[in-house]
């Protein structure tokens, strides 16, 4: 896992066309906005995102967000636990989101 800033993340995402946005929010802040294109599996509700997780290919690069940086990350390290390769933590979350994306 690494952190990074949004412009770092946006960065890192846009040199990797197959990567995957991770929104790990809860239903109702994900309502409240979200960033494009991106999946989405409420981190608070531990079964549900053990089993999206372990669906998703773990080979692949995960950008990983929540709203403010912390459930991301430990997402993250969830993640990275079983077996993921590439995960990249937003910092900041979606709070810090400019709305603007390189994708």
């Amino acid at each position: 896992m690494r952190d990074l800033n949004q412009q770092q993340w946006q960065e890192e995402l846009a040199k990797d066309p197959e990567a995957i946005i991770l929104d790990v929010r809860t239903e109702a802040e994900v309502a409240e906005g979200y960033i494009p294109n991106a999946k989405h599996l409420d981190i608070m509700n531990a079964g549900t995102f053990m089993q999206g997780a372990n669906e998703f290919d773990k080979d692949k690069t995960y950008f990983v967000y929540c709203k403010a940086g912390g459930r991301s990350a430990q997402a993250c390290m969830i993640m990275e636990s079983i077996g993921f390769k590439n995960t990249y933590n937003l910092m900041g979350g979606f709070s810090q989101w400019d709305g603007k994306t390189t994708i």
